[in-house]
């Protein structure tokens, strides 16, 4: 709950304005207040993004040191920005003004106190857990030394047991070292969020929704009620399959699913095990890694595909700018962070990029049209005040990304020359196969993105310490998404630490959201344009009369409450998870009768 506060000044930034309350503020005063934040962003705002975009790309002691220092400046100054912001709390203000004030007093993620050393302790502990990310590499005793890049490869592609376990627990050693001071980053931002006037973390990360925290919280859970039984049918068929693979030493034909033998090294996507999931794949099916290979197609050829993608439904081209200062390929010469992530440094120049270690293979194919959705909509929204550049909520941002991926369709690989007409029409003959595919990756993340975040908030509000951090991580995986550790994990592992958005501070919900908006618009976009057959069929690649509908959505971009922009796509204010269904439904009838005679669930 948000509260009125008090910070005393300490610095030279600090002390050039008074305690909130000591002044009468009037409406000259906040026009000035806000001209000038936003005089600001346009100056300061593209060089720190420029000294973090090389500190992500140059990983090195010089530009972590960069980074840190402009961590700690900007955040002082965010937060002294946001205490003015409150000065303004009972001043009668129009409502643009007052959500501009509003996501300035929200905008932290993990806000130190107002205190210049701990500010500085929060920026240090925060560069270096995403470092030690990076950077991260385990040696066994024979002296190989293997990255997170080296450990995928074996996870993505094994299907021997053993060394799909060395693999995973290879990885996971690297968040031993980040746990303690993970701990101590959370205790400085549960003091920095109730400095700003929430009741803590937790409080701060769930207030963004334009609605109450616990009312949100609780429309999360009614959604994924809706979508849980497919992913337990999901669950149930996968588990038989990897038993007759693996036989009952490895594989529980009851129990829980060991993550090591899932294709991915959290679990959180199956896709990689669509083999052993869906044997009955027909010759009809689509290999876009092969077509990928057989084509020549390189690493830039593949996001020209993702940017046509856009151009075919209304979008303008992207800048030079883009194409010369992006990161496509993994460099051999240094370090660099390769999970994938889109960057808006310049609005004002809309100087874009991508950065990613492109792997020619469809998963990655799929990922470049995910960040170009985040690219486009950042486009879409550059020439709103600085203020109103964002998404709707953070779910819309990755919605936008997941969209286009449902659109991937035989249809839309016909059109770009992958596939031929006649080959198209054979894939829709295992629609199955597809569909298998799809929710493999879509519907296995759910409810992974949405017990990421429920963990953090126990961490952040004290139900879950130290003592028991990595036990309720894993009791957690076991009770939402029915997945197991292969091997016993004491309180010495931190096993959070070796996935991206713990030690980076990337909230997750907004995954959990996106994969619900994604499957809604997708579903309202195909009722536009006229679309009768199967949803999964559908594909709005081409039709400027769904472009002009996202279009003039994205442009909106957090300028209004999230549900304003919902209703402007899907025509509703609510989430629902009947759109996942609906997708779905030939999948789902399929699984309930593989599933007949078998004991579903994991007893958890």
């Amino acid at each position: 709950m948000k509260k009125l506060f008090m910070l005393i000044a300490i610095s030279a930034i600090v002390t050039s304005c008074a305690p909130s309350g000591e002044q009468s503020q009037s409406l000259d005063d906040l026009d000035l207040f806000l001209a000038s934040v936003e005089e600001e962003n346009k100056i300061e705002g593209p060089i720190a993004s420029s000294a973090y975009w090389i500190g992500s790309n140059f990983i090195t002691y010089d530009s972590q040191k960069v980074v840190a220092d402009y961590g700690k400046r900007n955040t002082l100054e965010a937060l002294e920005t946001s205490r003015k912001a409150s000065t303004f709390n009972n001043l009668e203000v129009s409502v643009s003004d007052r959500r501009k004030l509003e996501l300035l007093k929200s905008s932290f993620v993990m806000p130190p106190p107002f205190d210049e050393d701990l500010a500085g302790e929060l920026s240090q502990i925060s560069t270096k857990l995403e470092a030690m990310y990076g950077t991260g590499k385990h040696c066994y005793e024979d002296g190989t030394c293997l990255d997170l890049e080296a450990f995928e490869n074996i996870i993505d592609a094994s299907r021997d047991p053993d060394e799909l376990l060395r693999a995973w627990m290879g990885w996971h050693e690297i968040g031993k070292p980040m746990k303690p001071m993970y701990m101590r980053m959370v205790e400085i931002g549960n003091q920095g969020s109730q400095d700003l006037g929430f009741d803590g973390l937790s409080d701060l990360w769930f207030s963004k929704y334009d609605m109450p925290a616990d009312k949100f919280l609780d429309e999360t859970d009614r959604v994924w009620e809706e979508v849980k039984p497919l992913y337990e049918a999901l669950h149930c068929h996968v588990r038989s399959q990897l038993n007759a693979k693996y036989g009952d030493e490895e594989v529980s034909l009851e129990g829980p699913l060991p993550v090591h033998l899932l294709g991915n090294m959290w679990g959180q996507s199956w896709s990689n095990i669509y083999d052993i999931a869906y044997t009955e794949a027909s010759s009809n099916s689509v290999d876009v890694t092969q077509i990928i290979e057989d084509k020549k197609i390189n690493e830039k050829n593949m996001v020209e595909l993702a940017e046509n993608f856009f151009l075919s439904m209304g979008f303008e081209s992207l800048p030079d700018s883009f194409w010369e200062r992006s990161l496509f390929i993994k460099p051999v010469d240094r370090s660099v962070v390769c999970h994938a992530s889109a960057w808006n440094l310049d609005p004002e120049t809309n100087d874009l990029r991508i950065k990613m270690c492109i792997e020619k293979n469809e998963e990655d194919f799929i990922t470049i049209h995910h960040e170009l959705g985040h690219i486009f909509y950042y486009q879409a929204y550059n020439h709103l005040p600085t203020l109103f550049q964002g998404g709707a909520n953070d779910g819309f941002h990755e919605a936008f990304g997941d969209l286009l991926t449902l659109s991937i369709t035989p249809e839309y690989l016909n059109k770009i020359g992958f596939i031929s007409e006649a080959e198209a029409e054979n894939a829709k003959t295992d629609a199955i196969g597809l569909l298998m595919k799809q929710a493999l990756e879509g519907v296995v993340v759910i409810p992974w993105a949405l017990m990421l975040d429920k963990w953090r908030s126990g961490v952040f509000n004290g139900d879950i310490t130290e003592d028991n951090l990595n036990q309720s991580w894993w009791d957690m995986r076991e009770s939402y998404q029915g997945i197991t550790s292969p091997v016993d994990r004491s309180e010495d592992y931190f096993d959070p630490g070796a996935k991206y958005h713990v030690p980076a501070n990337t909230p997750y919900t907004r995954y959990y959201l996106a994969r619900i908006m994604q499957y809604q618009f997708h579903e309202s976009l195909c009722n536009e344009i006229g679309f009768s057959g199967p949803l999964h069929e559908c594909s709005i690649y081409g039709n400027a009369k769904a472009g002009e509908k996202i279009i003039a959505t994205m442009a909106m971009g957090q300028s209004v409450p999230w549900q304003d922009s919902f209703e402007k796509i899907t025509g509703t204010r609510e989430l629902s998870g009947t759109s996942v269904m609906n997708y779905y439904r030939p999948l789902k009838q399929w699984l309930d009768k593989q599933n007949e005679n078998r004991a579903c669930g994991w007893g958890s």
